[in-house]
């Protein structure tokens, strides 16, 4: 597991939702909150929490990501090979791009993509649009993603 007291983490909020509980007097109101956290090089995290005020639920969201921190290991600020990620009706495909093509991408991909360091890339949102869903999609595949090194010692080859 990383340690995100080691790390210098740019926190970037994705998503806001008014969501609402029905009880017997009438509608609960609260407030859900999508966000990530990265350091640029490698390291990201995201988290979704709820809670009844919009502070309360970005920050415990904010503990999440911080927790749930991965590596994505990069080459010259891209991916190394073309990547689909799914989540539910979410396909993301994430492709690797040359120098200076910047991160083609929605802004919930976007948001992730930033966060890890990944400079170009190009991106395909197919199915559903949904935030979250994007984001676990997006994060779906850079978890699958092994450097040359990685895919090399797993098949016994130099």
């Amino acid at each position: 597991m990383i340690n995100a007291e080691e790390l210098e983490l740019t926190e970037k909020l994705i998503h806001i939702n008014r969501v609402a509980k029905t009880v017997a007097g009438g509608r609960r109101m609260g407030f859900s909150a999508l966000m990530v956290v990265g350091d640029g090089n490698g390291h990201v995290g995201f988290g979704h929490a709820k809670a009844k005020e919009v502070p309360e639920a970005i920050r415990k969201a904010t503990e999440i990501a911080r927790k749930s921190l991965i590596y994505v290991p990069r080459k010259n600020g891209t991916i190394h090979y073309q990547i689909t990620g799914k989540q539910d009706a979410t396909r993301v495909l994430l492709k690797p791009a040359s120098e200076g093509t910047g991160v083609i991408a929605g802004s919930a991909v976007r948001a992730v993509l930033d966060a890890v360091g990944v400079r170009d890339v190009l991106t395909k949102s197919l199915g559903s649009r949904n935030p979250l869903n994007l984001v676990r999609a997006t994060f779906n595949g850079l978890q699958s993603l092994e450097s040359p090194e990685q895919v090399a010692a797993r098949r016994n080859k130099n």
